[in-house]
């Protein structure tokens, strides 16, 4: 759980009421020989001065502290599923039935985005390149952009609106109605039972969405650029084979086997830790989407940065840079 975040206005307060402390000892020269004086008021107005600064801080600790426990126990949840997951695989049922819900569901979904990501570059890529009379590039940016950077991140981040909240939506109803607690009691393990699943379809399907959106995003954008803005097939196929390589792709791939990863582990675990009631179940999916969507964003610019720290030792050169 969470601490609660000290509010804005209640800082504001703090800081307030010692300021006007600090002014009126200020003040206390002036009146300090005033027959009407009274020592009482500048005691009242330090103490008060004084609990609200200690009571902001003590809430600004809470805070912090409700984080780091929130991270200890995600560290734990997820040293826990690798251990069932070395140990001792699912059953096959359990895993073909998450294969079908997170795989196969979700094709409809991942292709219509890929396929418009593509159409989506091409119309503004066109624009530009026009101007300067390079619209023959148009295939490889559109093919590079999309297997490198904007396939695997937009296909992850609706993986994890679509997937990761129905995840955490059916775990976290689990928990309210203490069918968790069931399994525990018949002595099953639940994580076992309902994470390592759903962690391996989301580890290996993922990265197969992420591929497929890419392919899709191709044609579409092949498609537009074609069959709309009439340029050849030959040039538009031709650059797309001088600007992707091998490694492009492979390094779409790798950043999408950490999506999934992270979001089959950050959904699980919003579901296990569920609060009662219906609009706990609805905290949970919400969470476990914006969760999900902040991680995918930071692994991609560390991933990013790694990716492009091999390349220079290696001398590795993308398919734009030999193009």
């Amino acid at each position: 759980m969470l601490g609660k975040a000290p509010t804005v206005r209640f800082g504001f307060d703090a800081l307030t009421t010692l300021y006007k402390a600090l002014q009126y000892t200020s003040s206390l020269r002036v009146f300090s020989m005033s027959e009407n004086h009274d020592v009482r008021k500048d005691t009242n107005i330090f103490a008060e001065a004084k609990k609200e600064v200690n009571e902001w801080i003590q809430g600004l600790q809470n805070y912090f502290a409700g984080h780091l426990i929130y991270l200890g126990n995600f560290a734990l949840f997820c040293y826990q599923t690798a251990l069932w997951l070395f140990w001792r695989l699912p059953k096959r049922e359990q895993i073909v039935h998450s294969f079908y819900t997170i795989g196969v569901l979700s094709l409809p979904v991942v292709m219509l985005t890929g396929m418009f990501i593509g159409m989506v570059l091409a119309v503004q890529i066109y624009t530009q390149f026009k101007q300067i009379g390079m619209e023959s590039m148009i295939g490889g940016v559109i093919s590079l952009s999309l297997v490198r950077e904007l396939g695997p991140v937009l296909a992850a981040t609706m993986l994890a609106g679509r997937v990761g909240s129905a995840i955490a939506a059916e775990l976290g109803t689990m928990r309210v109605t203490e069918q968790i607690d069931a399994l525990t009691s018949m002595g099953t393990n639940p994580i076992h039972y309902l994470v390592v699943p759903r962690f391996l379809a989301c580890l290996i399907l993922i990265p197969a969405l992420t591929l497929i959106a890419d392919v899709t995003g191709i044609f579409g954008g092949t498609f537009y650029c074609i069959y709309v803005l009439d340029i050849h097939q030959h040039f538009y196929w031709e650059k797309t084979r001088e600007f992707v390589s091998l490694f492009d792709i492979l390094a779409g791939m790798y950043k999408s086997i950490f999506f999934g990863g992270i979001i089959a582990l950050i959904s699980c675990h919003q579901g296990f830790n569920c609060n009662p009631g219906a609009e706990g179940v609805g905290k949970a999916a919400t969470q476990s989407f914006v969760f999900s969507f902040v991680a995918i964003l930071l692994l991609n610019l560390l991933l990013g940065i790694a990716i492009d720290r091999i390349m220079h030792t290696f001398g590795i050169a993308s398919g734009l840079v030999k193009g």
